[in-house]
């Protein structure tokens, strides 16, 4: 099968330029021995390359072009498929950017092309090179140190870490995990995430229920998770509690039993935040956005988790405006090497800003997810990399630390 990779990177700074030619050469004849054609745009900084050839090929090149330590910070762009070959010869064509007049560059790369009624019309590939050429999105190449430049230490000191003894409920239990603002060094919330009473999660919970009972049960386990929250102190710190969005339309005066379990526990309703995730099809739209709109009145606060992994998104902040949307983990999961996601994580970025819409991301893992995130403009993150969710309890965090100081 014919395949195209097209990726950018950044040249690393402590390597000479000089080398670039034998890169080239090298390059050249591997790839002539692979029966794949390479076209490379090079600025001085940002290098941006185009492979098509056999897939198994292409995708051996590739792998090896991302363990080079010449450059970091590789960001795949496209992978796609085509019955053509755009560019007839084998090896590899440098274009050195900072040789040529970028308004001639294109012309040039066409010149190379064997279908150039197909590239000039509608060819995705080369919509890639105008942009990169033109330096139009030149504000999102984030250059990222290297994941083992920070250090995550964990707060042990901290004075809000405990834990409830022993079994809390025979019904359910929870499991609590912070949501952070990693260079602040602050906790802006604790999500509260349902468990079995021996701490299965929320799959194992659910388990054998049907119909409304699913739904009656997750509005009652809210009056554990207030309870829970009281005995472990949470002071003026706000919850966030998950709420299946059928449970406000199935579940009559769900919205006034919430408000009567926070207030029995001593809670303010303003310190409380509900997620409704995206998993479940809303079936009756109009229900709950005035369900949604009671607990606004009320003071309580709305967020969308897994935002952008399920069915109504979109729709959901067109039909009314969350407190917070929480970006699903499958959309930043290795977010800093794919071009898609990261497109797709600024759009989101850009509306929520528009619309003064808090964003958090969750199931941080990577240290590069992080620093991808926060330099796009996401602040607030929850996942592994900080905090692993305690059972009955509040963990410690743990905090980044440029590993050069925590050397010192």
């Amino acid at each position: 099968m014919l395949t195209t990779i097209i990726y950018r990177s950044h040249f690393r700074d402590d390597v000479p330029v000089t080398v670039l030619e034998d890169m080239v050469v090298a390059a050249n004849e591997k790839n002539k021995e692979a029966g794949v054609s390479g076209i490379l745009l090079f600025t001085g900084k940002l290098f941006f390359q185009l492979l098509e050839g056999p897939e198994e090929n292409v995708r051996a090149i590739y792998r090896a072009i991302c363990e080079d330590p010449r450059h970091h910070n590789v960001v795949e762009l496209l992978c796609d498929y085509s019955r053509a070959r755009r560019f007839g010869k084998y090896g590899m064509e440098l274009f050195d950017l900072r040789h040529y007049d970028r308004h001639e560059v294109l012309q040039n790369v066409l010149d190379k092309g064997t279908t150039k009624y197909q590239m000039f019309y509608n060819d995705r590939a080369l919509h890639f090179f105008r942009t990169f050429v033109e330096e139009s999105e030149k504000e999102n190449y984030f250059e990222l140190p290297s994941g083992d430049h920070w250090v995550f230490v964990p707060d042990s000191d901290d004075p809000s870490v405990r834990t409830l003894p022993g079994r809390y409920s025979e019904s359910c239990s929870f499991a609590f995990q912070p949501i952070i603002d990693p260079l602040a060094r602050e906790v802006v919330s604790l999500e509260a995430l349902i468990r079995t009473p021996e701490g299965e999660p929320s799959q194992r919970w659910f388990e054998g229920l049907e119909g409304d009972a699913v739904y009656e049960a997750d509005l009652k386990s809210k009056s554990v998770a207030f309870a829970m929250a009281k005995e472990l102190g949470l002071g003026e710190q706000s919850l966030s509690v998950n709420l299946l969005p059928m449970t406000l339309v199935n579940i009559p005066n769900a919205v006034d039993y919430l408000i009567r379990e926070i207030e029995a526990n001593g809670l303010v309703a303003e310190q409380i935040v509900v997620e409704f995730t995206e998993h479940e099809v809303i079936s009756r739209l109009d229900e709950f956005t005035g369900a949604v709109r009671e607990l606004k009145a009320a003071g309580i606060g709305v967020a969308i988790d897994h935002f952008g992994g399920g069915f109504a998104g979109l729709l959901l902040l067109a039909q009314f405006q969350p407190d917070r949307i929480k970006i699903n983990r499958d959309l930043i999961r290795d977010v800093h090497k794919s071009g898609p996601r990261q497109a797709i994580v600024l759009a989101i970025i850009k509306c929520c800003t528009a619309l003064e819409i808090l964003i958090s991301a969750v199931g941080i893992e990577q240290p590069e997810e992080w620093m991808w995130l926060e330099s796009a403009g996401v602040s607030q993150f929850q996942g592994h990399l900080f905090a692993h969710p305690e059972l009955a309890g509040i963990p410690p965090v743990s905090w980044p630390e440029p590993r050069e100081e925590v050397l010192l």
